[in-house]
């Protein structure tokens, strides 16, 4: 595949991105589902081109996303886990058993989450509604809750992918030569 043809879809699947971020003003009950699905526009760059670039693309979106994107709290969940999360899962399932891998996985979904949700308490002034009427007793439910949600999303991701190789694939690829 030729550079600019790289450089194109790596541009749409920003423009993409940042699209759908910015609808989070607009339908404000998606915080989650709107980077989860941003990340999910990665996929044919994993796949088509590579890994790397595919990180160049998170980088552009992240940094794009944190600079213009009104809601920052979207910006930030993307920046921490579900921007570089396609890239990890290709990496992880490419070498590694089942088990090692999902514990890395989950290892890595609750640092991340946990590590942005500090990062916002104190930095941003963000508050988590939850937490104010339940106090800190609500972290553990709400990480329980959390890595539930982080499988059913790995679990679609899977499935996103097959669909993606199994009906878009060689339309996409006669697109980009």
């Amino acid at each position: 595949m030729k550079v600019s043809s790289k450089t194109a879809l790596g541009g749409i699947v920003a423009a993409l991105s940042l699209s759908l971020m910015f609808l989070i003003s607009i339908i404000p009950m998606f915080t989650y589902a709107v980077p989860a699905a941003a990340s999910m526009l990665l996929i044919p760059i994993v796949i088509e081109i590579s890994k790397k670039w595919a990180l160049g693309v998170y980088f552009t979106i992240s940094l794009l996303g944190l600079i213009i994107v009104p809601n920052k709290e979207v910006a930030v969940i993307y920046v921490a886990f579900f921007g570089y999360y396609p890239v990890l899962k290709a990496a992880l399932e490419s070498h590694m058993k089942i088990i090692p891998e999902w514990i890395v996985k989950i290892f890595v979904f609750n640092c991340s989450i946990l590590s942005s949700y500090f990062l916002m308490l104190k930095l941003m002034g963000i508050t988590i509604d939850e937490l104010e009427k339940f106090g800190w007793f609500a972290i553990p439910f709400l990480l329980a809750f959390g890595t539930f949600a982080f499988i059913l999303y790995d679990y679609a991701l899977t499935k996103v992918i097959a669909l993606y190789i199994s009906k878009f694939q060689r339309r996409f690829k006669r697109l980009l030569k």
